[in-house]
């Protein structure tokens, strides 16, 4: 019985990455060129995320400022987190945390990724997407299932690749798979193929 639970969540996972494939390609292309355009324009990466979201983060600025698969220069990327709390005391939550570092950290051309798995509270979200756009940011917003209000604080240069699951494991996953997605078509385009 447990040999065959343990399978089913590779099973369940296998059958969301097969079926969010052709869904999510396009938008995480153009997440790719964000990325890219934000670099390349002397932009920088800001990755934050809520809750465990947060490890993600932290995993995909590590990936573009060390490297992913082959050697190339530091990208400038940084995990945006609760460092900041020692500062702002103690009870501030992460969305006011992240909101503030954004406001104080962001300029235009920088690019937020925001990692959200598990839908954080929506009112810190919609403070966050504020906050990035009154610095002139981009936000690319890899998220669950999420409101329509949430939604509709994107605007049309931001990217929202939404992962259409109900478990936050499944796409916690999918988000990892899309961190490494994502480096690959930034190298791909920074240095070509490698081969």
């Amino acid at each position: 019985m447990l040999e065959q639970r343990i399978q089913q969540h590779f099973f369940e996972s296998a059958d969301l990455q097969y079926q969010v494939a052709e869904a999510l390609a396009r938008p995480v292309a153009g997440a790719a060129q964000a990325l890219v355009d934000g670099i390349t324009g002397g932009g920088r990466v800001m990755c934050c995320g809520h809750g465990l979201s947060s490890l993600d983060a932290h995993y995909m600025a590590a990936l573009l400022l060390g490297r992913f698969e082959q050697d190339r220069p530091a990208l400038a990327a940084v995990a945006l987190g609760f460092e900041a709390q020692l500062s702002l005391g103690p009870g501030s939550d992460s969305g006011t945390i992240l909101t503030r570092q954004v406001q104080a950290l962001g300029h235009p051309g920088d690019v937020l990724m925001l990692f959200d798995a598990q839908q954080a509270a929506p009112g810190a979200l919609r403070e966050l997407l504020d906050a990035a756009h009154a610095q002139d940011m981009t936000v690319i917003a890899l998220t669950g299932q999420v409101d329509e209000d949430l939604r509709s604080r994107l605007v049309d240069t931001d990217v929202h690749i939404r992962v259409p699951h109900s478990r936050a494991a499944r796409v916690s996953e999918i988000h990892r798979l899309l961190a490494h997605c994502l480096c690959d078509a930034v190298d791909l385009q920074l240095l070509g193929t490698g081969e």
